[in-house]
């Protein structure tokens, strides 16, 4: 692996490791999205403490945290699996953030934000397969590892260089939905709700 691969890499965790979902909350006097509804500092936990704008906010910037270090590392000619491995970092930083004690989300709006730049066609298709789970099933969580779980076979039909790194994402981002998958088994995993709970003053 190349010096500017490690490099980028180490600098997509520090990008990574930006909490949206905690700047954000903290910037619409939200309650620490770690701390309140399902403790996910992530789009979909910011959306039940403040409403669509923050959530989007969130999601933005979640996205555009595992979209630039990608985007420059193919700018610079990294090979799809060093790509593999900064888009990795990213997630990682998103999982573990350095700057809020190692305490983050769940990485598929990041996993996701890796994609536009090496493969835009699968990054939309990823998109549509979560919103068609998601409307049927209204489990978040659901739709994400169905989506991560197609996306090793999306990668292998659009781009199939890039099969390995999504494999590489894919089961990171399931193992970090462990606890989402044990409560999908039990029957105890809870839908998605649109009610917000704002911080008492």
């Amino acid at each position: 692996m190349s010096a500017l691969a490690l490099l980028m890499i180490v600098l997509a965790y520090l990008l990574g490791s930006v909490s949206s979902a905690v700047l954000i909350c903290k910037a619409f006097r939200l309650d620490d999205p770690r701390l309140r509804g399902s403790g996910n500092p992530g789009a979909t936990n910011v959306y039940r403490l403040g409403g669509p704008v923050p959530a989007g906010l969130t999601l933005l910037g979640d996205v555009l945290k595992g979209m630039i270090p990608v985007w420059a590392g193919y700018f610079l000619g990294l090979t799809p699996i060093e790509l593999g491995f900064v888009a990795i970092a990213a997630c990682l930083g998103h999982i573990y953030p350095l700057y809020f004690k190692f305490q983050g989300g769940k990485a598929v709006a990041t996993a996701l934000g890796t994609m536009f730049p090496v493969a835009s066609e699968m990054a939309i298709l990823l998109i549509i397969t979560w919103l068609l789970v998601f409307w049927v099933s209204r489990v978040s969580s659901l739709a994400a590892l169905i989506t991560v779980a197609l996306s090793p076979l999306y990668a292998f039909l659009i781009k199939p260089q890039y099969t390995i790194p999504a494999i590489m994402l894919a089961a990171l981002i399931i193992w970090r939905h462990r606890t989402n998958i044990v409560r999908l088994w039990n029957g105890t995993e809870v839908a998605f709700r649109t009610t917000t709970k704002r911080k008492k003053k």
